[in-house]
Order: structure tokens, then sequence, then C-alpha cells
């Protein structure tokens, strides 16, 4: 069995590359590295939160910017 072949789980958008560079491990102990991964990824994804955008007031009863200046447009009616 080829242990750099990258493996999906049902479910499981991410897919991730899992690559052994040095010795031969056994299917128990690539089983116990995948279980401890995946349990430090759920946790760090459960107590990763991300505090909402403020928008003040000001911001809120401001007019979008206008669009930038197109310069390849001549100024003058007569440009050449």
């Amino acid at each position: 069995m080829s242990h750099d072949a990258p493996q999906e789980t049902p479910g499981d958008g991410d897919l991730v590359a899992l690559q052994i560079v040095r010795g031969d491990a056994t299917e128990e102990e690539l089983a116990a590295l995948i279980a401890v991964l995946s349990d430090a990824h759920a946790a760090e994804t459960a107590a990763a939160v991300a505090e909402p955008a403020r928008v003040s007031a000001w911001a809120r009863t401001q007019r979008p910017l206008r669009t930038p200046l197109r310069r390849d447009i001549p100024w003058g009616r007569f440009s050449g």
C-alpha cells in the first residue's frame, strides 16, 4: 500500500496529503497519527471565532465612492 497517496473521507471537503519521508509507518501508526491530527484540527476549528466586522454609523450613511477616472479618454473635444 502506498502511504503518500492522499485519502479522502466521505463528507470531508478538504483533501490533505500525508507523505512519510523517513522510515516505514505501520497501518496502526498512521491511524493514530490521523486520529490525533483530526482531533487537533477539530478543536482548533471549534475554538476559532472571528469577531464580526463593526460598521460605524458614519460609514453606514456615506455614499459609495465614485468610480476612478478613465485616463484613456482625452479631456478636450479637439485632442488630436
